[in-house]
């Protein structure tokens, strides 16, 4: 039997290689206000590239998250090994020399994704709202349910964005696409920890 551990990372790998939301025509209204987003310190003339989630996190981490060790698959799932596992999941981790368990709570970055105007497909995770429950504060994650149904993602897999514009979200599980300058900033919260933020420029309804 596939035990929680084995099945989220699996879930994960998916997406992380998938890399992008399947769901179309999603409904997503921006709010209009007089509110103007900071001014991102590079050319307005350079475009902004599209990247996938996976450019996001150091390679070792992402070959450790793809390789997960074989003592997952002796845990069976509702036993009371795993009630305890979960139960002790983030003191195991943090105490942890597994390359695995460490990639789950990685806040490595890359670099040279600081300053960088980017377009990154992805689910929000509302946190904060302005007039009207505009959300204005947010994280955006890879796959639907990240940080509310199952466990969030690991740090550099998670970006806070910053939308002082605000936007109306009519439901969670529909993606969109994020379009904003992009920081190597940690930000920490009872949600999640992210290793990644944005002063976000856009949000748009995903489409392929």
């Amino acid at each position: 039997m596939i035990n929680k551990s084995a099945l989220f990372i699996s879930l994960l790998a998916t997406l992380l290689i998938a890399c992008s939301p399947n769901e179309p025509n999603a409904r997503l209204e921006v709010a209009s206000g007089n509110e103007t987003l900071a001014k991102p310190q590079v050319l307005h003339t350079e475009p902004y590239k599209t990247i996938q989630w996976t450019d996001l996190m150091p390679a070792d981490d992402l070959d450790a998250l793809l390789n997960p060790p074989a003592y997952l698959d002796e845990i069976e799932d509702g036993s009371e090994e795993d009630k305890l596992s979960s139960q002790f999941m983030l003191a195991i981790t943090q105490a942890s020399d597994d390359r695995y368990q460490q990639a789950l709570i990685s806040t490595r970055i890359k670099p040279e994704f600081d300053n960088q105007r980017i377009r990154l497909p992805g689910f929000i995770v509302p946190l904060e709202f302005g007039e009207q429950q505009t959300v204005t504060r947010f994280f955006l994650v890879p796959f639907f349910g990240a940080c509310i149904h199952v466990p969030p993602p690991p740090p550099n897999q998670i970006v806070y964005g910053v939308f002082e514009k605000g936007l109306k979200l009519e439901a969670l599980y529909e993606p969109v696409w994020v379009t904003g300058l992009l920081k190597t900033t940690l930000t920490e919260n009872d949600v999640a920890t992210s290793a990644y933020a944005m002063e976000v420029a856009e949000v748009e309804a995903y489409t392929e």
